[in-house]
């Protein structure tokens, strides 16, 4: 099978930086296909580019997926390797950015650190660090073979924890909101039976808010302008309205607290 290697950046279009990351890639594993997920990550946003990559890795787990959202780049935070429980490999920089990507398949198995040459930009590892260890892999090469191992306990946390259980309730945040208003929560679908999210409705109490709200598989299924709670195609838990936006209706912003139970 084709190798695909998924880039998640804050870069943006309006710059070289994304094309010549292709172009590295491109010349190091021709065989490889890139396809650009996001790149326009708010400049410097770790939160908002880890649970992007995380939606992408959702969706694509058997890519590799490099995640450049890297305000500390050429400071003193490690570039690496990730290969998760389930054998996703993840490439970027050890701040967080990565964790929520592993934990939607399986959570950290080994990381490895990459080496940074002191030839190498010291302002675009993206180009000179991340897309030439990504083509390597690509090629086949395993990462056991080719850097050195470090302990996971080490690696930089998540930059939003993880939901808990606490009673009936789920404990959580919000994630931010996607381009129609539906609100993403830190609650992803591979951990939907484990937290006993199941019935007809859920108890959502989000902001100021206190909602009853249908727990339904697609928007179709209440009336336009009515609320509903799915799993998303991103994979996680999601207040959404049909036709329109929850965010604006109940005036939540990244980072309100969340507390969700089956009815």
């Amino acid at each position: 099978m084709m190798p695909i290697i998924c880039l998640v950046s804050d870069f943006g279009l309006d710059d070289t930086w994304v094309g010549v990351c292709h172009a590295v890639i491109a010349r190091a594993c021709p065989e490889g296909r890139v396809i650009d997920l996001a790149h326009h990550i708010p400049p410097y946003d770790v939160r908002t580019g880890s649970f992007v990559a995380a939606s992408g890795v959702y969706q694509l787990p058997e890519a590799i997926h490099v995640v450049v959202v890297d305000p500390g780049v050429g400071g003193e935070r490690r570039c690496v390797c990730i290969v998760t429980v389930e054998g996703t490999t993840l490439i970027g920089p050890d701040n967080g950015v990565l964790i929520p990507a592993a934990s939607m398949v399986g959570g950290v198995d080994r990381a490895f650190e990459l080496p940074v040459d002191a030839a190498v930009s010291p302002t675009f590892h993206g180009r000179d660090v991340f897309a030439p260890s990504a083509a390597k892999v690509a090629c086949g090469a395993a990462p056991a073979d080719l850097w050195n191992e470090v302990d996971v306990a080490t690696l930089a946390v998540a930059p939003f924890p993880e939901c808990d259980k606490e009673g009936d309730y789920i404990r959580g945040e919000v994630l931010g909101m996607d381009r129609f208003g539906s609100v993403r929560l830190n609650i992803p679908a591979p951990r939907a039976s484990e937290l006993g999210l199941e019935g007809e409705m859920l108890e959502v109490g989000i902001g100021h808010n206190a909602l009853a709200v249908p727990f339904r598989n697609t928007f179709s299924e209440v009336d336009a302008g009515d609320p509903l709670v799915m799993f998303d195609s991103s994979g996680w838990l999601t207040l959404s309205v049909n036709q329109g936006s929850a965010g604006d209706r109940y005036g939540v912003i990244p980072g309100s607290r969340v507390r969700v139970r089956a009815l």
